[in-house]
């Protein structure tokens, strides 16, 4: 991507009106009649997607423009006062379903997909990605575990991920070796959970009462983890990490349970920060005795509200305050289905040290102005304020990546899992048309995820910058890449387009950034 925007650009552009990129047409000559056009090199890119869809993800280039610019609208930063936090990177997750809408493509349209969405050459280079630990309510049929037979002798690949995981994320590694994975189980093993204190999933006054009696429990949905499977459990997250590092899967960091105050789930476990805090002081010795103590352990992987459960809020900073449990945990991990990212100002300010990440939000029927399967705009709706609240939100507040919820659905927002708490309603980072695995729409989460990819690469550093007095409604933030590029994402949420000039003592960067959208920019300094 370093190079992206200094080769093969043919562009023409006056003070900050850029043009999109257009390729030379073929004229089918076998023999160079006349001489070769001179390829002009353009200093920076830039990348637009506005709410109205006009432009998706369109790509300009241009030269930099005389230093000593007197705009109102200047911008000046400082390369060397950077953030001591590094991105890691941003993308969606790889469902059993998506693989599998991924499978029955063409080959060859499947691979111009996956280019388009993970090559740094080629493509947005997303980097970040999140997969289910087992079964998750984006699966084909029936709900699983990789060790659905008591006893750890029985621990194998499920068939489904074999079939449609494992050549997916193979296609993906082999288009960019640097995609990092996040792992997240949607439930334990059957045989490793047992009812709540009381016999009541749902009644929330039990999460906070430990568990001294393991009473059976066999169904999907809630359920805590057996304190005496402790063991066996942290074994299960081991012998996973090592048979997908194996397969050429770099697993960078697990989340010990999806949605752990969520126990309607069509797989689910509660696991309230109490369990959490116990649990992880048994996972993180065993990860490290098997040589994977530079997997992070990420806490909590559920809202910012913490679900209103009485006696749950503040989740991860309840379990940081143990000093061994502290020692473990490398963050903590959120979703956006209810309260604020600003629950993140508390979480950063009170550990500054520990890691954070966004791991879901999806988009749906839910969303105002639904009508059919292809008669919505996502973009008109979520584009710009997810992009505010998820990716730039996270950033602000010392977040080190960003997935959303899920790469890939068909027109009938599926496959989904048939059980009860499965998400029927949900829509993917595209969508693909059932009726010839195609077509493909793509949806405002793709866009979110491809415009922070495309601008900040893993090991990004945010640096201060001076500006003019922002308007309501725009927000920017500018980072240096580990290649010295410079890395601009800009959300313009008011009804008008915005003047940027961002200057230095060399040269200016001028761009105008349409109203409603969203813009990457991307220079060597």
């Amino acid at each position: 991507m370093s190079k992206l925007f200094l080769t093969g650009i043919l562009a023409c552009l006056c003070a900050c009106n850029c043009t999109p990129d257009k390729p030379t047409p073929d004229t089918g000559d076998d023999q160079q009649t006349t001489p070769p056009v001179e390829v002009v090199k353009k200093d920076v890119v830039a990348y637009v997607t506005t709410a109205k869809g006009d432009k998706q993800f369109e790509k300009t280039t241009f030269d930099f423009g005389k230093p000593g610019s007197m705009s109102p609208y200047q911008v000046t930063f400082d390369m060397s006062k950077q953030s001591d936090v590094a991105v890691d990177g941003f993308g969606l997750a790889v469902t059993t379903a998506a693989a599998y809408n991924l499978m029955k493509m063409a080959p060859a349209d499947r691979t111009a997909f996956l280019e388009e969405t993970f090559s740094r050459e080629k493509g947005a280079g997303m980097s970040l990605i999140r997969v289910a630990i087992g079964a998750s309510d984006f699966c084909l049929k029936d709900n699983y575990t990789w060790c659905d037979t008591k006893g750890l002798e029985n621990f194998a690949v499920h068939s489904e991920d074999k079939t449609y995981l494992f050549p997916v994320l193979k296609e993906i590694y082999a288009i960019n070796p640097d995609v990092k994975i996040i792992g997240s189980p949607w439930s334990a093993p059957l045989w490793m959970k047992c009812d709540m204190p009381g016999g009541n999933s749902w009644d929330t006054s039990k999460y906070n009462v430990a568990i001294t009696t393991e009473t059976n429990y066999d169904k999907w949905t809630g359920g805590r983890l057996r304190p005496s499977c402790y063991d066996d459990y942290a074994e299960y997250f081991v012998k996973w990490v090592q048979v997908m590092e194996n397969e050429g899967f770099d697993i960078f960091a697990l989340t010990m349970q999806n949605e752990p105050l969520n126990p309607g789930n069509s797989m689910s476990m509660v696991m309230p920060w109490q369990d959490q805090k116990d649990f992880v002081k048994v996972l993180g010795p065993a990860m490290e005795k098997a040589g994977l103590g530079d997997v992070q352990l990420l806490l909590f992987d559920h809202n910012y509200n913490y679900d209103d459960k009485p006696g749950q809020d503040n989740y991860p900073l309840n379990i940081y305050a143990d000093p061994e449990a502290y020692k473990w945990a490398d963050g903590s991990a959120w979703h956006a289905y209810g309260g604020s990212v600003t629950e993140l100002d508390e979480i950063n300010k009170t550990y500054p040290e520990k890691s954070i990440y966004f791991t879901e939000a999806s988009i749906g029927t839910w969303i105002g102005g639904y009508q059919d399967r292809w008669d919505f705009n996502f973009l008109s709706n979520c584009l710009v304020p997810d992009f505010s609240s998820i990716v730039l939100g996270t950033l602000k507040r010392g977040g080190q990546g960003v997935t959303l919820w899920n790469l890939m659905l068909d027109d009938k927002r599926g496959p989904f899992s048939p059980h009860d708490g499965s998400c029927k309603t949900c829509y993917g980072g595209v969508t693909i048309n059932s009726a010839d695995y195609k077509t493909i729409v793509k949806n405002s989460h793709w866009f979110d995820c491809a415009h922070a990819s495309v601008a900040l690469k893993p090991g990004a550093k945010m640096i201060d910058y001076d500006s003019f007095k922002f308007p309501s409604g725009l927000e920017m933030q500018m980072y240096v890449n580990p290649d010295n590029t410079v890395g601009v994402l800009i959300c313009n949420n008011s009804g008008s387009d915005q003047d940027f000039v961002f200057a230095t003592t060399k040269h200016t960067v001028k761009y105008k950034v349409p109203a409603k959208s969203i813009a990457s920019l991307l220079w060597q300094e």
